[in-house]
């Protein structure tokens, strides 16, 4: 199988999106970043065919009206990571370079661009995966509750401005944030569990 000619020109199709690696910079949420995510489910689902049970948006680009380092990030979800190796053949393919799991023991993980512009993440992971249903989770608290999404774009917009060539200092230090909600015991979380919302 060849490589995709038009695998590394994704800042190019999508030119509201890509990041250098390691580098943080948000930007205002953009509905295109929806639009690019189902641009590259239609490219990738024929690629990948039954070998895949599905995909999933996550992250901040897929909450609406949070600002977000403009890079699309996805799961894809299979039935056995053990057997993933024809999926990272389609990804490697389609544009994607394999990356170090950065301590995420059940997923793989994979990034499209070019390092000096990132324009997807990817993880392949497990159905049912911690990593497919705490991203599932935090992204549905998030988009459910605009408080909580308000006060994780403040962390994230302070953070970026102190930390803005440190990506794995910034990702660390919303970690607490992130695993409060994931908890329950964030406070506005709490609130509107015990509203009935």
């Amino acid at each position: 199988m060849t490589r995709d000619e038009n695998s590394d020109n994704s800042s190019e199709t999508h030119p509201h999106l890509g990041l250098a690696r390691g580098t943080v910079e948000l930007v205002e949420y953009d509905p295109a970043w929806r639009e690019a995510y189902e641009s590259e489910v239609a490219r990738l689902r024929p690629r990948l065919g039954e070998s895949v049970l599905g995909f999933e948006h996550v992250g901040s680009t897929s909450v609406p009206g949070l600002a977000a380092k403009p890079i699309v990030d996805m799961l894809v979800l299979v039935s056995d990571l053990d057997a993933t190796e024809d999926v990272a053949r389609v990804l490697a393919d389609a544009g994607y370079e394999e990356r170090p799991n950065d301590d995420v023991p059940d997923r793989r993980f994979f990034a499209r661009g070019p390092p000096s512009c990132r324009t997807h993440y990817l993880s392949v992971t497990e159905r049912g995966s911690d990593c497919h249903r705490e991203q599932v989770a935090f992204r549905d608290a998030l988009r459910e509750n605009q408080p909580l999404a308000a006060a994780y774009e403040e962390l994230k917009r302070g953070l970026a401005s102190v930390h803005p060539d440190e990506r794995d200092v910034y990702t660390e230090a919303k970690s607490s944030f992130v695993q409060s909600v994931l908890d329950g015991t964030d406070t506005v979380v709490d609130e509107q569990n015990h509203s009935g919302q």
